[in-house]
C-alpha cells in the first residue's frame, strides 16, 4: 500500500533536513510530496542543497507566494498517486515514525479515514490550556456531528487520496483541520483513531498557531454543518 506523505513547509530551516531524513527511513511504500511555502528564514536553500531532483523519493515544490498550510497541502495533494494520503508538519512536533500506526491499522481493517490521537490515552500531551482548547474544538465537532473523536485538530489524518481529493479542500490555513474532519464526517466515513506520541513546541521555538486559529476553527465548524444541512452522503467503506 502506497502512502503520499505531504509536507506543507515554513520557515523551519532547524527541523526540515532531520523530518525529512525520518520520513526516508519509514518501512513503507512512500512518496514525499514536500511544498515550501514561500519560507524567507534557509528552509529553501536546506531543500535545494540536501534534496534536489527527487533525492531518496522526494518531491519538492515551491511557492512564490504565501498561501498558508492548507494552500500548501493543496499543491502537494495535487500531485498524490498514493492509494492513502497523511500530512507531515514539517516541526517535529509529531514523530515520523508514528505514521507506521496509521498504516498498521489501514491495512488491518480497510479503514478510509484513520487518525492519529495525541489525547486517547493521556491529556498530558501537551500543557493544560492547549489540551483544553482541543478538547472543547473536538467536543464541539462531536456534537455538531454525531462523532466520538478525542482529537479532532490532530496533523495525522490518514484519509484514502480518492476521497480526500473529492472533497474540494478550501481552506488556506489552519481550518484544513475542521474542513477534513466535518467533510469525512458528513460523508457518513468512519474514523477510526490510535494513540499517538506528541511533542509540542512553544513560541519561542517557532510555534505558528494563535488563538486567532481556534477562533478560525470554530467558525468553519459552524460554516460547513450548516453547509451539509441535516443529510449525509453515506459512504459504505470501512
Amino acid at each position: 500500500m502506497k502512502i503520499s506523505i505531504l509536507v506543507p513547509v515554513y520557515n523551519e530551516e532547524k527541523t526540515i533536513g532531520d523530518v525529512l531524513q525520518l520520513l526516508v527511513d519509514l518501512p513503507c511504500e512512500k512518496e514525499i510530496i514536500v511544498v515550501d511555502d514561500r519560507s524567507t528564514d534557509g528552509t529553501r536553500e536546506i531543500l535545494g542543497k540536501k534534496f534536489p531532483g527527487g533525492k531518496n523519493g522526494i518531491s519538492v515544490y515551491y511557492h512564490e507566494v504565501n498561501k498558508g498550510k492548507g494552500g500548501a497541502i493543496r499543491t502537494a495533494l495535487s500531485r498524490a498517486t498514493g492509494e492513502y494520503v497523511i500530512v507531515q508538519d514539517a516541526d517535529m512536533e509529531y514523530s515520523p515514525a508514528e505514521i507506521t500506526k496509521l498504516v498498521s491499522v489501514a491495512v488491518k481493517t480497510g479503514a478510509s479515514a484513520v487518525f492519529g490521537s495525541r489525547f486517547l490515552s493521556t491529556w498530558k500531551a501537551t500543557s493544560l490550556p492547549h489540551y483544553m482548547v482541543n478538547w472543547f474544538l473536538t467536543f464541539l465537532t462531536n456534537v455538531m456531528f454525531g462523532a466520538s473523536l478525542t482529537d479532532m485538530e490532530t496533523c495525522y489524518k490518514m484519509v484514502r487520496t480518492d476521497i480526500l481529493k473529492d472533497m474540494d479542500i478550501r481552506s488556506n490555513g489552519f481550518e484544513f483541520e475542521p474542513e477534513v474532519t466535518a467533510k469525512l464526517l458528513l460523508r457518513g466515513v468512519k474514523i477510526r483513531e490510535v494513540p499517538i506520541s506528541y511533542r509540542g513546541r512553544g513560541y519561542d521555538e517557532g510555534k505558528k498557531i494563535t488563538w486567532r486559529d481556534g477562533v478560525s476553527t470554530v467558525l468553519a465548524l459552524f460554516k460547513y454543518r450548516i453547509a451539509g444541512g441535516s443529510k449525509r452522503t453515506i459512504d459504505h467503506r470501512p
